[in-house]
């Protein structure tokens, strides 16, 4: 972990937290807590060692219940929700694409 934190700092990090983004770290990552095998896939991406091929697979952030829940809002219940708070919508146009 100090050499992983070391290399951030040589980076331009002050600490996991606010490489969080930029290197694409997990809410648990940016808090310094990684597997060992996190910690050496970072560690050789910060020295340019990467293995050929290899890279660091940015997990994507799971949806809260919130973001699931007006995914599967039907389009129609969604827009009228959102006139009634006072915002102006309209249907998307359809993308005709001629070749």
């Amino acid at each position: 972990m100090r050499e992983l934190l070391a290399l951030l700092n040589d980076a331009g990090h002050t600490d996991f937290r606010e490489a969080r983004g930029p290197m694409g770290f997990t809410q648990r990552q940016a808090a310094g807590k990684f597997t060992r095998g996190e910690a050496e896939a970072f560690i050789a991406r910060l020295q340019g060692n990467e293995p050929h091929g290899a890279s660091l697979a940015v997990v994507p952030a799971k949806l809260s219940a919130q973001e699931q829940l007006l995914r599967h809002l039907p389009a129609e219940q969604l827009a009228a929700e959102l006139r009634r708070r006072g915002w102006t919508v309209t249907e998307p146009v359809a993308s005709s694409s001629t070749a």
